[in-house]
């Protein structure tokens, strides 16, 4: 079977939307539109960082596959169909979590390393202080920093007894969570990817298109361990027919910003998009060229690869907190039930009165990256209460956008003149008015916000037929509210002047002392 053949009868699209804190699932019909949908959260596993470390973020990679799984077949019954009914599935996932596991058993050999952990930073340090970050940003378009895959690849090799041998041996495998996916939906029979989760490693070249030698040996990493590279919008494999009910055509697979960003439209020069989940991304279409990357943003790839998408780069830059603050609001501090409860909250007082959140739970990302880095609360008087905090830390996650847009403008990139979102929190108007104040741009609302998943569902359709072209979809997306900005120049230049002094005093804080 190849990626072309069609599914007769087939009435949905399957998409497995993998993220940091849950999974889910969603039946997509043949107008693009979301027709039902699985959610299950997971655990997550935190340590506070030390003198030894920059704070541990992992999950047990069970804990994904077990409720992925659940989700794709809960998903079935709540639309009261099965297997027969789909023509394909597509997987979107949270980007550069990192597992390794054995190819004869497909167990885990550690805990997943999540995207947002600091574990890796000194050996961030230690290479930078080698003078290779040039080297690496050439090929990959990205940092040094324990964002990414490769890294987090060489802490276990150096963490976990007799590891490297095992890999050099052909025995381990590695995978960003897609691959991890792949594997078990299809028995173990394929280990792949697609170059946009491949682009988030630091070992492929978004320019060959290729796993990188120079790059492999120069984070001594075994080759054997690493997926195939597909195209986004292709053949992976079939699912194991006991999983679902029947095999099931894998045929799309993409990061999860890069699917939003395919979903949204923005794949013409200078669209952008934002999209609020764990953390807040931005993406820039820079079409079929790459361009040079402004200070302190990266360079990847968007979906595509081969024919007939073709290769597409970005501009991105990475808020590594924004979700997860309202979550810290709750867990944490227990000032909310559930995070749907911010809003009215911070809507209970005007404004901060004077309260600043840097929102640096896990460090700095674009345009500063800043692993050691912390959360802030700046600005406390006798007078401020949970309302306050709550609003500061909302307007916290739009200064920390605005960080990253402007970064865009001042590297020479066209000036936006619009913003689309997507994710959960977008959901939230207080927080799109917020963004919009602070930037000074139109934000535009689609009705449906299921965008990264919709991406996937959408490459996984064009490739076996169940789409006819990226329009048929784009064309069921509706703006569902345009956020126009209302804040005055004065007061968006005094509000940017007092985060830019809290962001400068967050910077650097778990750097050990004495």
């Amino acid at each position: 079977m190849t990626a072309a053949d069609n599914r007769s009868g087939a009435t949905y699209v399957l998409a497995l939307d993998q993220g940091t804190t849950s999974s889910r699932a969603i039946l997509f019909d043949r107008a693009g539109a979301a027709v039902a949908i699985r959610q299950q959260e997971f655990p997550q596993h935190l340590r506070a960082g030390g003198s030894d470390d920059q704070g541990i973020v992992e999950h047990d990679p069970e804990d994904i596959w077990r409720s992925q799984l659940e989700c794709a077949r809960g998903v079935l019954v709540e639309a009261g169909t099965s297997a027969g009914s789909v023509a394909a599935i597509g997987i979107t996932n949270q980007r550069e979590t990192t597992v390794l596991w054995e190819r004869a058993t497909g167990r885990p050999v550690a805990p997943a390393i999540v995207w947002q952990s600091r574990v890796s930073a000194p050996i961030c340090q230690r290479l930078k202080e080698r003078g290779v970050e040039e080297v690496v940003r050439r090929h990959t378009g990205l940092l040094l920093d324990p964002y990414f895959s490769a890294t987090k690849i060489l802490h276990l090799l150096e963490s976990v007894p007799g590891l490297r041998a095992r890999c050099e041996a052909g025995e381990i495998l590695f995978g960003t969570i897609d691959t991890f996916l792949i594997w078990r939906l299809t028995g173990g029979r394929v280990h792949a990817t697609d170059p946009t989760n491949a682009s988030r490693t630091l070992l492929f070249d978004i320019d060959t298109l290729q796993w990188s030698d120079e790059l492999l040996a120069l984070f001594d990493i075994p080759r054997q361990i690493l997926p195939e590279v597909r195209p986004s919008s292709g053949w992976f494999g079939q699912t194991d027919p006991d999983l679902l009910g029947a095999a099931l055509p894998i045929t799309g697979c993409a990061g999860d910003q890069q699917a939003s960003a395919f979903a949204q439209g923005c794949v013409r020069p200078g669209m952008a998009k934002i999209t609020y989940g764990t953390g807040a991304f931005l993406v820039v279409s820079t079409g079929s060229v790459r361009g040079p990357s402004p200070a302190g943003l990266l360079t990847t790839l968007g979906c595509g690869g081969a024919a007939p998408l073709g290769v597409t780069y970005a501009i991105e830059g990475s808020v590594f907190v924004a979700g997860s603050i309202v979550g810290w609001l709750r867990d944490g501090l227990g000032i909310i039930t559930c995070s749907a409860d911010v809003e009215a909250l911070a809507r209970s007082v005007p404004d901060t009165g004077g309260v600043v959140v840097v929102p640096a739970l896990t460090g700095l990302g674009a345009p500063h990256w800043d692993p050691a880095a912390r959360g802030l609360i700046i600005g406390l008087s006798r007078a401020t209460t949970s309302a306050h905090i709550a609003r500061a830390a909302l307007e916290g996650i739009a200064s920390s956008v605005a960080d990253v847009v402007r970064a865009v403008e001042q590297g020479g990139g066209a000036a936006l003149q619009r913003l689309r979102v997507d994710g959960g929190a977008s959901a939230n108007d207080l927080l799109m008015q917020m963004q919009a104040d602070v930037l000074g741009l139109p934000v535009e609302r689609p009705a449906a916000l299921e965008t990264t998943a919709q991406g996937a569902a959408l490459l996984a359709g064009l490739a076996v037929g169940f789409y006819a072209d990226a329009e048929t979809v784009a064309g069921a997306r509706s703006v569902e509210r345009v956020f126009v900005p209302a804040a005055d120049s004065q007061s968006r230049r005094r509000g940017l002047a007092a985060w830019s002094d809290a962001v400068k005093r967050a910077g650097g804080w778990a750097v050990p002392r004495g």
